[in-house]
């Protein structure tokens, strides 16, 4: 069974335009890549877990904050690598201070092969993208959240 992940997709609308939050992995993969490399907030979903609360649960890590809905399943995005991301959608005009981030860590060996474990944090820094520019910054498997997010509101708007 592919592994699972959930996340939100964090929206706020503000002079006609549409912003999303995306996040930048940490880590020293990572750190020298900016285009295709954003994700929304997300992680994997534990064995019987609610997938909106695992989505939920991950965002309060991953940024610090809490979010509250209402949210809107925008649906199962298969991954290049296998994993299938579930997405909410959710409208919040939060500010975020990227050098504020209180984001959880993972440890891993660094440099390779040395012997030397460091810790790192999951995201270092988060921002708003309008939609143009997100489709340029998130990770290829997750760029269709975007246009389902699109055709949602538009939807909704009608």
């Amino acid at each position: 069974m592919a592994k699972r992940s959930a996340g939100l997709l964090i929206y706020r609308r503000g002079g006609g335009d549409i912003q999303v939050l995306l996040v930048h992995p940490g880590g020293p993969f990572w750190a020298k890549k900016d285009d295709g490399a954003w994700s929304i907030p997300k992680g994997l979903v534990d064995d019987d877990e609610d997938e909106l609360a695992a989505a939920r649960r991950e965002t309060s890590e991953e940024i610090g904050i809490t979010m509250d809905g209402p949210f809107t399943r925008l649906g199962d995005y298969k991954q290049p690598g296998g994993k299938i991301v579930i997405a909410w959608s959710v409208e919040a005009d939060i500010e975020i201070d990227a050098a504020a981030i209180k984001s959880n860590t993972f440890t891993m060996e660094w440099p390779p092969r040395s012997g030397s474990m460091k810790e790192f944090p999951e995201v270092d820094r988060a921002g708003w993208f309008s939609l143009a520019e997100a489709e340029v910054k998130i990770l290829q498997g997750q760029r269709p959240m975007l246009s389902d997010l699109v055709e949602r509101l538009d939807r909704t708007t009608k």
